[in-house]
């Protein structure tokens, strides 16, 4: 195991890290980053900084952005990238306020940031495309929440949607990527189809799929990064790391920190 330094000590506890065989970390209010060996591994000199489903959370998405800002100051690295898992908006109170730190400046120098497509953005998309019943899933799975975020009245019609979103927000849920591949690891929102090619994945599959992904045991020639399906802690196998760990609903918000053939975990 290793440690990060002092900095992020200061910003936030360390999340319990499943070993292969299940167990947990056994402090996991640790006051540093601590590593475990990871599913993959990234060339020399790269590290990738995961944040699972966001949902609203904007206090705790700034209190990750500090924590990695104060990482890569303590550990500077050749190549850093920051990956955002998807679904930003719904359930929690900030969906407006997330997209805004989203759109600003990354949160550190020399920081690349890339913005995955989560299945609640493309509700939300869908539905001002005309989708009645993808308006009607979308406020059901948390959209009246981020309609008054944007200080819109929650049972404004879908008709109204496209033109009251801020062009700006719009703008950023329109140019959102469906995938993106580091080393070992491929960063989705939900997963990929089992015995399907990388290069003839479905967006579909990659933003809403659960099964048959979660349970196979078979090797998918890559290791996933994911979030979508929420856990109270981080689910680590041998071909997935799930990130989605509750935020929006009680729980907290994840981040994977990948570097080398090692893993680890902060929270806020």
């Amino acid at each position: 195991m290793r440690r990060a330094g002092a900095g992020l000590r200061s910003a936030l506890q360390a999340a319990a890290i499943p070993s292969w065989s299940g167990a947990r970390d056994p402090a996991p209010n640790a006051e540093a980053l601590v590593f475990r060996r990871a599913p993959g591994r990234l060339p020399a000199g790269r590290r990738v900084y995961a944040i699972g489903d966001v949902h609203g959370c904007a206090a705790a998405l700034a209190t990750l952005h500090a924590a990695i800002a104060d990482d890569l100051a303590a550990r500077p690295v050749t190549a850093a990238i920051l990956v955002h898992l998807g679904d930003y908006i719904d359930l929690g109170p900030d969906s407006a306020d997330v997209i805004e730190r989203l759109l600003a400046p990354a949160p550190a120098p020399r920081l690349r940031v890339v913005n995955l497509l989560g299945d609640h953005e493309r509700m939300l998309l869908q539905a001002i495309g005309g989708d009645r019943a993808a308006a009607t899933d979308w406020l059901h799975a948390g959209g009246r929440a981020t309609l008054a975020s944007w200080g819109l009245d929650p049972d404004l019609p879908r008709e109204g949607w496209a033109d009251a979103v801020p062009a700006a927000h719009l703008a950023f849920l329109r140019a959102l990527a469906p995938f993106h591949r580091e080393g070992d690891y491929l960063f989705v929102h939900a997963g990929i189809r089992p015995n399907v090619p990388l290069d003839a994945q479905t967006v579909d599959d990659m933003v809403t799929i659960r099964q048959p992904f979660l349970w196979t045991s078979q090797p998918l020639g890559v290791v996933v990064v994911h979030g979508h399906t929420a856990s109270p802690a981080v689910a680590m196998e041998e071909h997935r790391i799930g990130l989605d760990t509750g935020a929006g609903t009680g729980g907290k918000l994840t981040c994977a920190v990948l570097e080398d053939d090692l893993v680890g975990l902060i929270a806020a």
